[in-house]
């Protein structure tokens, strides 16, 4: 049988886990052909996860980066959920009942908003995140949410993430949405803003950190001002 993997992201010091993130790359509707580590996917999200075990290594952060069974979502199964929770109890068997961050990009953005009210989870940043017709977001209430988009998207829909935000906004003071301007759905023309993007949202999640000021202004701005900031070109 086929199971999910976490490829962990060694710290540069070894030091006691007090929190933990999980980065969730991309896929396709319907494929259940074997994920690997080898598909631009997943290759995309490496360079989040060394971000994140760079900064968050002095401070106990635990990073690792789920490998998916099948490369689809899979519906009605939902295997990328299924895994998804598989990854969260893990993390519990090894560190216990540390908060975890979930950081997902497109199929992996869906994933992650869907486990997001899970036990442990306290934040979750969807990137260009797949958002469906009718996709539940009641189960996030006073969850901690970043969602970001591409002005240049043409695989996902910023008008679904933006719908999606403003319902989240309605059950949680913590949550965010930017306008990555200039860039689509790699990530790749901005690729460092969304890397410190994520980066910080997460270590501030944790509370291990302040959040950024746009963050902390976006959340305390809410719907609308809040969930529609442009990410310039520095």
């Amino acid at each position: 049988m086929t199971l999910p993997r976490l490829d962990r992201v060694r710290p540069a010091t070894r030091r006691p886990v007090t929190g933990a993130v999980v980065v969730l790359h991309g896929g396709s509707p319907d494929n259940r052909d074997a994920a690997d580590g080898l598909r631009l996917p997943y290759l995309r999200m490496v360079p989040f996860a060394r971000s994140l075990a760079s900064a968050g290594a002095r401070r106990g952060v635990d990073v690792g980066l789920l490998r998916y069974r099948y490369r689809g979502w899979n519906a009605p199964d939902l295997d990328p959920v299924q895994d998804a929770r598989w990854a969260l109890r893990d993390l519990r068997q090894r560190h216990g009942d540390v908060p975890v961050v979930l950081v997902g990009h497109s199929m992996g953005g869906r994933a992650a908003l869907r486990v997001g009210g899970d036990e442990g989870v306290v934040g979750v940043a969807g990137l260009a995140p797949w958002i469906e017709r009718g996709e539940p977001w009641e189960h996030l209430a006073g969850r901690t949410v970043l969602i970001a988009h591409g002005d240049r998207e043409r695989m996902t829909s910023p008008q679904a993430s933006r719908w999606f935000a403003g319902r989240v906004a309605t059950i949680s003071d913590r949550v965010a949405r930017f306008d990555v301007l200039g860039d689509g759905h790699t990530m790749l023309r901005r690729a460092s803003d969304w890397h410190d993007l994520v980066t910080h949202f997460a270590l501030g999640a944790l509370g291990l950190e302040p959040f950024t000021e746009p963050v902390a202004k976006a959340m305390a701005a809410g719907d609308p001002e809040g969930l529609e900031v442009p990410l310039e070109n520095p």
